[in-house]
Order: structure tokens, then C-alpha cells, then sequence
């Protein structure tokens, strides 16, 4: 078939409106303007051919618009609780300098996550103390998440027994209930188009997307019978302890980013987690405590809801937010990973 001027004039314009022309595997373009991929083409892998295959437990096309490297690679829709910015168990982080550390917190406080000019995500904790333990078992049961002048929550509810038929997710933006409908791929857009809550699978499990800002993946899942055997955590009969994990990808950061998680972000960031130990905690408790789910007034809090953070004094770009620490020592791209 010959595909003359007048067709191919549109087929161009086509591309340069929508930003993705379907050719095999779909083929896509970067339509911001602060994008360093701005209108090139970037061919999704054929082992991963879809940005959102018909199987919610297949691996997604990504393009990370805000990366020089624009190339598209294969990405779990879900939290990698042994990848760079993920937040699961009871509860236990790994920072953006690739070492992991546990931040117990207090059960039934709420504490800043990341804190930076234009960006505020804390969590709830919720936890208990069995008889003769010095300190709460924690596990992180709803993120709050701030940017400018507006504020979404999500979290888990409580429920007795674990039931994966059930949705256990819960959400809020800017005080009012938000109900994001059942079912896998729909997708809730603010009405600024800033933000955007898409069902990663049918029940209990969402991605969250601050446009060139941050990614937020998001799992509920239940204390299991058996780390609760392992841990001799004492669950109760009443309360399975829902709970999120979670993992960040982060596209631009300042370079004086806080909260308990965004501090190992910085540059010059020395992570107290002691080497070798199986399970280091880092403290920070009275540093990062706020006083709700949506409140930026911890003691090292920077977010203030006017502040803005330029693309030049950004820091941090998400050319290794797909890393994964669990094989080792030395996972490649240039980052150790540190046990």
C-alpha cells in the first residue's frame, strides 16, 4: 500500500497530538516540554509490548519522560519490596543510596516519608505491642500525599479476616471521600490533571502518578499466618492488620529532600544503618513525626504548599528506580546495594 504526502502529513500530526502511535508494539513519545525526550520515538520491548496489557500481573512498557537515557524497558505494575524506594513489612525501607534500614515509628502516629519544596508524602503506622516487648511492631497502613495546594490519602482498611475478593483500599482528595471504582485498568484523573490513581489490578493494589514529580505503587496486603509464627508478632483474631507496601520512583528531588525515606536521597546522604547487622533500624522518630496524615509540621519538614522546585535544582532522576537489591551486593547500574 502507498502512503502518500496528505497520509503521511497525518499520520505525523497523529503522533505529535497523542503522543503514542500503535506499530506492533506500542511506540511512544514524550509530549512534555521540559521532557529531554521530547517527540522521539521510544519502541516498546517486545517482552513487554503494552503500557497496559489485558493481564494486570504482566510487565508494563514503561518510558521514563524525564530521564536522558529515553528508552523503554519492563516494569512490575506492582511494589518491588526488594527495589530502590520501597517501603513493606514491619516496616522496612530501601533508600535511594540502595542500603536498607528499618524506621519502626509508634503505632498510631504518623510520620514524613519524603518532606521537599514541593512535595509532602507521610504515613500512618498502625501496630501493637505484645507483652513484654520494649517497642511497637509497626507496619504502614496509609500514605498522605501533599502537593501544592491539594492533598490525597489512601489507605487500608481495617477488617478482621483477609479477604482478596474484598477491596481494602480507601481513599481521600482534599477532605472529601474519593471512590475509585473496581476493576482493572481504570483510572481516576484530578481535575487539574496533575494526579492520577489507576487500578494496577482489580482490588487493592493502585498506582499513583504526580506528572514529573513522583510514582507512588501501592499493595494492601495482610499480616500472613506465617510471619506472624516467624516473628512471634501475636496477631490478634480481631484484626489481620491490613496494611500498604509501597515503592517510589522519584523524577526530580532537591538536594536538601527530608523525611525518613527522602533523606537517603540526598548526595551527601551518610546512612546511619549499621553495616552487617541483620536488621538495622535507623531512629528519626521526634525529627519526622507530624501531627496528622495530611500535616507538613515535623521538626525537619520542608513542603510548605507555595514552594517549587526547579528542573535545574533538581536532583535525583529515576534511572534506577527499577533496580532490584535482592541479588546481592552488586545489582548493577552503578549502585551497591547494601544489607
Amino acid at each position: 500500500m502507498k502512503i502518500f504526502g496528505r497520509e503521511w502529513l497525518l499520520i505525523a500530526l497523529l503522533f505529535f497530538v497523542s503522543g503514542v502511535v500503535q506499530i506492533n508494539g506500542e511506540t511512544r513519545a514524550c509530549t512534555s516540554p521540559n521532557s529531554p525526550c521530547r517527540r522521539k520515538a521510544i519502541t516498546c520491548p517486545s517482552e513487554c509490548p503494552e503500557s497496559k496489557p489485558s493481564d494486570p500481573k504482566a510487565k508494563a512498557c514503561y518510558v521514563n519522560c524525564n530521564s536522558p537515557i529515553c528508552k523503554a524497558e519492563c516494569r512490575n505494575r506492582i511494589p518491588m519490596c526488594d527495589g530502590l524506594g520501597a517501603a513493606c513489612y514491619d516496616p522496612r525501607f530501601i533508600g535511594g543510596d540502595g542500603i536498607v534500614f528499618y524506621f519502626h515509628g509508634k503505632s498510631n502516629e504518623h510520620f514524613s516519608l519524603v518532606s521537599d519544596l514541593n512535595l509532602q508524602i507521610n504515613a500512618r503506622f498502625i501496630g501493637l505491642r505484645p507483652a513484654g516487648r520494649s517497642r511497637d511492631y509497626t507496619w504502614i497502613q496509609a500514605l498522605g500525599i501533599l502537593h501544592g495546594t491539594h492533598a490525597l490519602s489512601l489507605e487500608a482498611t481495617k477488617s478482621a479476616t483477609w479477604d482478596e475478593e474484598i477491596d481494602h483500599l480507601k481513599f481521600s482528595y482534599n477532605g472529601k471521600e474519593l471512590v475509585i471504582p473496581e476493576g482493572y485498568p481504570f483510572e481516576w484523573i484530578s481535575p487539574e490533571n496533575d494526579l492520577k490513581v489507576e487500578r494496577t489490578s482489580s482490588k487493592n493494589s493502585v498506582l499513583v502518578t504526580l506528572t514529573e514529580i513522583a510514582e507512588v505503587s501501592v499493595n494492601v496486603v495482610p499480616v500472613s499466618e506465617e510471619d506472624d509464627k516467624i516473628h512471634n508478632y501475636q496477631i490478634p483474631s480481631d484484626d489481620c492488620f491490613a496494611h500498604l507496601e509501597v515503592q517510589f520512583r522519584f523524577y526530580g528531588l532537591s538536594s536538601k529532600v527530608e523525611g525518613v525515606l527522602g533523606r537517603t536521597y540526598q548526595p551527601d546522604f551518610k546512612n546511619p544503618a549499621k553495616p552487617g547487622v541483620a536488621m538495622p533500624v535507623v531512629g528519626g522518630e521526634d525529627k519526622y513525626r507530624t501531627t496528622s496524615l495530611l500535616s507538613a509540621d515535623c521538626g525537619s519538614c520542608l513542603f510548605s504548599g507555595t514552594g517549587a522546585l526547579k528542573r535545574e535544582d533538581s536532583i535525583v532522576m529515576d534511572v534506577y528506580g527499577a533496580m532490584d537489591c535482592s541479588g546481592g551486593a552488586n545489582s548493577g547500574n552503578g549502585i551497591v546495594c547494601r544489607k
